[in-house]
């Protein structure tokens, strides 16, 4: 094999770091550990993208693929069905929340995002509200690549390649209690409560009857893995219907299990109107996301005539499907749900031995996702300087704790944070192995300060 990056073309990444072909190649995972062509082992810290849940070398999976590729391997929804994409449907519903029982499937987050924001400026054109299409997100929060995805994403240096994008994005505070304003650092209701209520205000800014959804996630991804305040979503749920506002929970990442329930809107209490899923639905065996909606979003398009014009050439794809049909009965045969609510606790307390390390301010997350947030002054909170991010991060700690076997997200986007999403199969074992390869790394990266 020659050089990788002679022909390939890798996603988000500085290619010209690959010059001289030095190229990680993982070929082979086997439960929480993966290895590359070297035969080095290295657990996998992030479950590929927050994506194996069910971990790797899953043979059941690959035998429901083989399967089903042998009997239809494609066939598209567009006017017609397949029995698979039927059954998950099916299945799917009986595991959201209320009343989403409506799944429309799409081949990966940024297109559920996507979809979800064409089917609200829709819905609104049909109900008589014609002037609803803006999308109110959070800032820095990751919602996908596509033009209206990376429209509602919050961070800019990932939109400026791309400018003009989709207008109607409209950015409000994330929900970053460690980063909390001076006025409720020390109440976290308080600190929930002004965090939705700026939700409130942007939408009387822009003008209600010009806002069609609001999208969060339950634990937002980029800046840290940051959870929600107490009272958060409950407070937001107010205020859409307040205003008849879509609310929109992206769980690409946090469904599945990622947070100890099939969906994170379940871990938190709240309903929303939509939810956008993908990754772990197939624990990345094969690609495959949906928007599940409200069965009050369809009514407009059950009418003589009536078409949501939209679709993707693969979305709901019949080796996908079953595929994620056999990843949920390895779900529900192993308990993956109860594993991560039985072992949170623990990796909680063993990612917050590292806090008496100098260089980490904060352990935050839920489930099996969490983040720790780098700092330069634990009494202060002071973060560090752009040179200094790029230094440690990107000069030192990507590599270092590759090096020393952990794959994992060392990530300035927002804060200077490494984020951990282990497999829903981890245990302490692998908790152990985390925080001792980040405790030696993290002690190396404070010496170069």
């Amino acid at each position: 094999m020659g050089n990788p990056t002679d022909n390939l073309w890798m996603h988000f990444t500085r290619m010209g770091a690959y010059r001289d072909g030095n190229v990680p190649t993982i070929v082979r995972g086997d439960g929480s550990y993966i290895w590359d062509a070297d035969g080095k082992r290295y657990l996998d810290g992030l479950a590929g993208l927050f994506v194996v849940n069910a971990g790797h070398g899953r043979q059941e999976l690959a035998q429901a693929a083989f399967k089903q590729a042998s009997e239809l391997a494609y066939f598209p929804l567009w006017s017609y069905a397949h029995p698979k994409a039927v059954e998950l449907a099916e299945r799917i519903a009986t595991l959201t929340p209320g009343d989403l029982n409506r799944v429309f499937f799409t081949t990966g987050g940024s297109e559920a995002v996507e979809t979800a924001w064409k089917l609200a400026r829709a819905y609104f054109k049909r109900v008589g509200q014609p002037l609803r299409h803006k999308a109110v997100s959070r800032y820095i929060a990751y919602h996908g690549t596509s033009m209206g995805a990376l429209s509602i994403t919050g961070i800019p240096p990932f939109k400026v390649d791309f400018e003009p994008l989709v207008p109607g994005g409209i950015k409000v505070p994330n929900a970053n209690f460690y980063r909390a304003p001076e006025f409720c650092r020390e109440d976290e209701a308080a600190f929930g409560l002004w965090a939705a209520d700026e939700i409130e205000r942007a939408i009387l800014r822009e003008g209600p009857e010009t806002v069609a959804c609001v999208f969060l996630e339950p634990v937002q991804n980029a800046g840290g893995c940051l959870p929600p305040p107490v009272g958060y979503f409950q407070r937001v749920r107010e205020i859409c219907d307040r205003y008849g506002v879509l609310l929109v929970s992206d769980e690409v990442i946090c469904s599945w299990g990622r947070l100890g329930e099939y969906f994170g809107a379940q871990r938190y209490g709240y309903q929303p109107d939509i939810i956008t899923t993908a990754k772990g639905l197939t624990s990345g065996y094969s690609p495959l996301g949906a928007m599940i909606a409200s069965d009050r979003l369809i009514e407009p398009f059950l009418a003589d005539g009536q078409m949501f014009a939209h679709g993707v050439t693969f979305g709901g794809h019949p080796v996908s499907c079953a595929v994620a049909l056999a990843n949920l009965d390895i779900f529900e045969r192993e308990d993956l749900i109860g594993h991560v609510q039985r072992h949170t606790a623990a990796f909680r307390a063993t990612l917050e031995k590292l806090y008496d390390l100098p260089i980490v301010g904060d352990v935050r997350g839920d489930g099996f996702f969490f983040g720790i947030e780098l700092v330069k002054d634990t009494t202060t909170r002071e973060t560090f300087t752009d040179a200094e991010s790029e230094r440690i991060l990107r000069g030192f700690l990507s590599h270092a704790l590759f090096d020393a076997g952990l794959y994992c997200r060392a990530d300035d986007r927002g804060d200077p944070v490494i984020q951990l999403s282990p497999p829903l199969i981890a245990e302490q074992q692998q908790f152990d192995e985390i925080e001792q390869i980040l405790r030696d790394v993290l002690t190396k990266a404070w010496t170069l300060l």
